[in-house]
C-alpha cells in the first residue's frame, strides 16, 4: 500500500481549517446585522453561540461517518453544509433565518470538518502529537485572519449580506479541493525510523472507547478544565470589535484590523503551546496558560490605551489557541487514537459548553451594566481554578506512576 505524503495531509487539513475559522471573525459582522436588522445583542450574538455550541455534536458524528465513509468524503460533506450556511445567511430576512443558516447549519459544517482534520491529524503524526494538534487546530485559528478584515472590506463596499454569499460560495470550492489530497493513515501506522515510547505506567486507559472514556473521572476533571480555557477566550473572541469600539473607542475598521491581530496570536498560541506542551508536558503548560490568561484578564479590565487592549486579546487569544492545540494531544495521551475522532468530539463539547457561557455571559453583563468589566473579572477566577484543578491531575498522574512503578 503507498502511503501519502503525511506533510501534504497535514497542509490540506490547516486550508479546509482556514475557511471555518472565519467563525472567529463572527465580531466583525455582528454589528452590521444589528444596524440593518435592528437585533440586540444578546440576539445577534446568540447565532454565534449556536454555531460554536452545535460544533462539538457534529464533531462526534463527523468521527462515524470517517469511520464508515472515510476522511475525504467526510471532509467533502463538511465543507457543502459550512458553505451552504454561510451563503444562505445572506438572505436573512429575520433572526430565525440567521439561527439556522449560520448557527444551526454553520455550526453542523465546523464540526464536520474539524472533526476530520483534527484527529486525523494527530493520527499521521504519533511522533509529534502536539505538534501535529497545534498546527491542525491553527488553522482554525488563522482563518479570522484572513476572512476578518477581507469580510470587512466586503460589508463596507457591498453591504453584510453579499459577504456572507461570496464568502459561502469560497468556503465549499476551498474545503472541497482541499479534501482531495486528504486520507487516513494504515492501521498502526508508524513514521520510518520512529520507535513508539514504552507505555506509562499505570496508565490503563490507553486504548478506551468513548462510553469507557466517559465513565472514568479523569474525562469529566479534563472536560471542566477544558471549559474553563474556552471560556474567556471565546467570550473575548465574540466581542472583541464591540470592546475596542466601546472601551478604547475604535473605528469599525481598526476594530477589525484589531480582530485580524488576534487570530494571529490564536493561531501562534496553537502552534506554540503544542510544542511547549511536548517539551515540558501537557499540565505544565496548561498551569501556564491559564495563569496567562487570568493577568492579561486583569490588564483588559483597565486597558485605556489601543496597546493595552492589543497587548491583553493578544495575551487571551496565545492561551485559547494553546488549549486548542494541546487537547487533541491530552485526549490521545489519556485515552488512545483508535477512537480519537469520537473521544475528541466528546472532549470537544466543552469547547460547546464554554462558547455558550463565554459570549453569553459577556452579552448579558454588557446589556444589564453597560460595559464588559464584570465578566473580565469573572473569567479572571475562573482561570483561578483551572490551575488548582490542573494541580491537582497533575500530582494524582505522578502518584499513579509511582504506585504502579513500585509494584512491578
Amino acid at each position: 500500500m503507498r502511503i501519502r505524503n503525511r506533510w501534504i495531509i497535514l497542509f490540506a487539513s490547516v486550508i479546509a481549517n482556514l475557511c471555518i475559522g472565519s467563525a472567529y471573525a463572527w465580531s466583525v459582522y455582528q454589528k452590521p446585522l444589528i444596524d440593518l436588522f435592528g437585533f440586540t445583542t444578546s440576539e445577534a450574538n446568540l447565532a454565534y453561540t449556536l454555531s460554536l455550541s452545535i460544533t462539538p455534536f457534529a464533531m462526534i458524528l463527523s468521527g462515524k461517518i470517517q469511520a464508515a465513509i472515510g476522511s475525504r468524503k467526510t471532509l467533502t460533506i463538511g465543507g457543502i453544509v459550512f458553505g451552504a450556511g454561510i451563503f444562505l445567511v445572506g438572505f436573512t430576512t429575520g433572526i430565525a433565518v440567521l439561527y439556522l443558516t449560520y448557527g444551526v447549519l454553520g455550526g453542523i459544517g465546523i464540526g464536520l470538518i474539524y472533526g476530520c482534520t483534527v484527529p486525523n491529524a494527530v493520527k499521521w503524526f504519533p511522533d509529534r502529537r502536539g505538534l501535529a494538534g497545534g498546527v491542525i487546530a491553527g488553522g482554525f485559528g488563522f482563518g479570522s485572519f484572513l476572512f476578518a478584515p477581507l469580510s470587512a472590506s466586503i460589508i463596507s463596499t457591498s453591504g453584510v449580506l453579499a459577504a456572507f454569499q461570496i464568502v459561502g460560495i469560497a468556503y465549499v470550492v476551498i474545503v472541497v479541493c482541499a479534501s482531495l489530497v486528504v486520507s487516513a493513515p494504515p492501521a498502526d501506522y508508524k513514521p520510518e525510523g520512529w520507535i513508539p515510547p514504552t507505555p506509562v505506567a499505570g496508565n490503563s486507559s490507553a486504548s478506551l472507547t468513548t462510553i469507557g472514556m466517559l465513565k472514568t473521572v479523569k474525562f469529566w476533571m479534563l472536560w471542566i478544565m477544558y471549559t474553563i480555557g474556552c471560556v474567556a477566550g471565546l467570550m473575548i473572541i465574540g466581542h472583541a470589535s464591540p470592546i475596542g469600539q466601546e472601551k478604547i473607542g475604535l473605528t469599525p475598521e481598526t476594530a477589525a484590523g484589531a480582530v485580524a491581530i488576534l487570530a494571529v496570536a490564536n493561531t501562534v498560541g496553537r502552534l506554540l503551546w503544542g510544542a511547549i506542551s511536548d517539551w515540558i508536558g501537557r499540565y505544565n503548560a496548561l498551569i501556564l496558560m491559564y495563569a496567562v490568561t487570568g493577568a492579561v484578564l486583569f490588564l483588559l479590565n483597565s486597558a485605556g490605551s489601543y496597546m493595552m487592549f492589543i497587548i491583553s486579546i493578544m495575551g487571551i487569544a496565545l492561551c485559547f489557541g494553546g488549549f486548542l492545540g494541546v487537547f487533541p494531544s491530552i485526549t490521545a495521551d489519556n485515552f488512545g487514537t483508535l477512537h480519537l475522532g469520537i473521544n475528541y468530539g466528546a472532549m470537544f463539547t466543552a469547547y460547546g459548553l464554554a462558547a455558550f457561557v463565554g459570549p453569553r455571559l459577556a452579552a448579558a453583563i454588557r446589556e444589564s451594566s453597560g460595559d464588559y468589566s464584570s465578566a473580565f473579572i469573572i473569567a479572571s477566577f475562573m482561570s483561578i481554578a483551572g490551575i488548582l484543578l490542573t494541580a491537582f491531575m497533575s500530582l494524582a498522574a505522578k502518584k499513579k506512576a509511582l504506585v504502579a512503578k513500585s509494584s512491578e
